[in-house]
């Protein structure tokens, strides 16, 4: 089903595995994009794969390693995207770790972002 809203989407079920919000996501809200969880297609995500193969909702709920540790959450691509959109993921994992991914969702839907922003404090 497209979700055609324009506004942020309220959805702890939209928390991708790495700790963006898809709820926030401009494809997601004009229905380009399932979101993470249900994006079949990102069968070349190993951060989504390693998640699903070991039942976690997201990277915070880790128990093989720390996140900051992770080699596959942690990888270049990935950085080169945190450096141009300005995106921390670690950050915003931790925040889901501590407070839960409800308030961090809900943080996300008010600040209409994706993830913590580097240097941000929420």
């Amino acid at each position: 089903m497209k979700n055609k809203q324009q506004t942020p989407v309220n959805d702890k079920n939209l928390v991708a595995f790495c700790g963006l919000y898809c709820g926030t996501c401009a494809k997601y809200k004009k229905g380009k994009c399932p979101g993470c969880p249900e994006n079949t297609k990102a069968t070349w995500c190993k951060i989504r794969s390693c998640n699903m193969e070991n039942g976690f909702e997201n990277c915070a709920q880790c128990t093989i390693t720390k996140p900051k540790d992770c080699k596959k959450l942690n990888n270049p691509i990935g950085r080169i995207f945190e450096y141009i959109f300005k995106t921390d993921r670690l950050a915003s994992l931790n925040y889901i770790k501590e407070n839960g991914a409800e308030l961090y969702v809900g943080k996300m839907c008010s600040l209409n972002q994706m993830s913590i922003k580097k240097k941000q404090t929420i």
